[in-house]
């Protein structure tokens, strides 16, 4: 298998990065090849396999259950999932996007949404860090075609200057207030189909949901979340940003770059 394209620049536009800038997410098409993601889509569905340790039927699960099975930092598992996870091309649309010299790790995450699979309810991931700036971003990486029976990723398109709902954690209740809120503050609510190859980027702070799977196929996703590589860690502010320090961020202290073993540099300018 010919994984060369993940290390090639992706050319990206001025007006891809301006459209970021202004609405906290993109979505870019042919960022990797058809071949590539259904190479990765053997491997990473074979790992998942693995690793999966859910056995609750899907209808007795809370909503968060039912909205994906996540397995995190599958690159430390599985040395040919890692060649993905690192990809340059990957890293250098990261930091292009958010216009910073270069981006490291902080984890990465499996989303596989079952057949007949829930909604994942409006949230903003940041939520979740305890990262000092908003200089956060992740890639969603579709293994397969997604068309809108499958539940791809929606945006509130700006929606990272609303600070209403930054709170909530991914519920029944987060669905519902940020909803209501979101649609108060009539911001454009983009909902469409990934075709193969095509990728998305999003900030910390930008609201996102997805729809339910109401295929019989399962919705397999792969996603990184970069950081500033002079990103420091800040007091966390609730319990889940406590968890995320010491899993992600371990042996890094309050108000130090985070560069731990699990926080390698994957881009920065010469």
């Amino acid at each position: 298998m010919d994984l060369s394209v993940l290390d090639i620049p992706f050319l990206i536009q001025q007006d891809q990065i301006d459209y970021y800038s202004q609405h906290s997410f993109i979505k870019i098409k042919d960022v990797l090849t058809p071949e590539v993601l259904q190479h990765f889509n053997e491997v990473i569905s074979k790992k998942v396999i693995e690793l999966n340790k859910v056995d609750t039927p899907l209808e007795d699960r809370d909503t968060y259950g039912k909205a994906f099975l996540q397995l995190f930092n599958l690159w430390t598992h599985d040395e040919e999932i890692k060649k993905l996870i690192f990809s340059k091309r990957l890293a250098k649309l990261a930091a292009d996007l958010m216009q910073v010299d270069g981006v490291r790790m902080y984890h990465d995450q499996a989303l596989f949404k079952e057949a007949g699979g829930g909604i994942t309810p409006w949230h903003a991931d940041q939520f979740y860090w305890p990262l000092s700036s908003d200089k956060a971003i992740t890639v969603w990486i579709p293994l397969q075609k997604t068309p809108l029976k499958m539940g791809p990723l929606e945006f509130s398109a700006g929606s990272e200057k609303i600070t209403f709902g930054r709170e909530l954690s991914i519920s029944d209740e987060s669905e519902q207030a940020i909803n209501k809120n979101l649609k108060i503050n009539d911001l454009p609510h983009i909902i469409e189909a990934f075709d193969i190859g095509e990728v998305s980027f999003h900030s910390g702070w930008v609201f996102h949901r997805a729809g339910a799977n109401v295929t019989k196929t399962t919705r397999k996703v792969m996603t990184v979340i970069y950081i500033d590589k002079d990103m420091t860690l800040k007091q966390p502010e609730n319990d889940n940003q406590v968890n995320d320090w010491h899993t992600w961020c371990p042996g890094v202290k309050i108000g130090e770059v985070i560069n731990s073993e699990l926080n390698p540099v994957l881009f920065a300018n010469e």
